[in-house]
């Protein structure tokens, strides 16, 4: 394949804007936001998680603190119907008066037990409505830092975005005055060979697979015609000469 020495030497300018490009992918994936953005989702996560069974916790201690509190209620208002009965004196055996006061007792000892179960539930009520409140508050500030982090990154890959699209409109441009030919094995040899298919040849030295020619290779480059395409003998790559290849 034949391409004129400015067209060969051009190709260049299209691979350093192939480059370019793959350096920008490569940045707009490993964006540190992004690992940053994947912890904090982590964290929110479980943060919603614990908030969750704080707010079940509390709201089961509720539920239970006013079935004690009913429970409570019941043997109140059954002492206050014995003590009643008591009072009236409409009780008189002994045997059924004995009954009724070891009943009171009784009762009261019941309201004692429930009344120690009431205080025990609002401690924990208490304690499961301050733990909701802080892991609330705390599910705020990871929601609010990750908000942030995803406004970097999004501002972050606005400007790889538009830079991306200012060197691939610039790529178009370079690449149009190449050769169709000589741009379609450019293209060829890219794809194989990770994204460089031309490399310059620079003080003797390939600078795609960064060996120096023999002595035999400078010499078969040396014969050439200018606008023949070379190849590196090492990588396969295009080699570009220039003023600076030292033949």
């Amino acid at each position: 394949m034949n391409a004129a020495p400015a067209d060969q030497i051009r190709l260049l300018d299209v691979q350093a804007l192939d480059v370019r490009l793959t350096q920008l992918a490569h940045r707009r994936e490993t964006l540190p936001e992004h690992a940053e953005i994947r912890e904090l989702d982590s964290e929110l996560a479980q943060q919603r998680d614990l908030l969750v069974a704080a707010r079940t916790e509390e709201s089961d201690t509720a539920r239970e603190q006013t079935k004690a509190e009913q429970d409570v209620d019941q043997v109140r208002q059954r002492a206050a119907r014995d003590q009643q009965r008591l009072d009236s004196g409409m009780v008189t055996n002994p045997r059924d008066l004995e009954s009724l006061q070891s009943e009171i007792a009784s009762l009261a000892r019941r309201q004692d037990d429930l009344e120690t179960i009431v205080l025990d539930i609002m401690e924990r009520q208490e304690a499961a409505q301050a733990r909701a409140k802080e892991l609330a508050a705390a599910l705020e500030a990871l929601e609010a830092k990750a908000a942030e982090a995803a406004g970097r990154r999004d501002a972050a890959l606005a400007e790889i975005d538009a830079d991306a699209a200012s060197v691939r409109a610039e790529r178009a441009d370079v690449a149009a005055a190449v050769p169709a030919d000589l741009l379609k094995l450019y293209e060829k040899l890219r794809e194989q060979q990770g994204g460089v298919g031309a490399a310059r040849l620079y003080q003797r030295r390939c600078e795609g697979c960064r060996l120096e020619l023999n002595i035999t290779e400078l010499n078969e480059v040396r014969a050439a015609a200018p606008d023949a395409v070379v190849r590196c003998e090492n990588c396969r790559r295009i080699l570009v000469r220039t003023p600076e290849s030292g033949l």
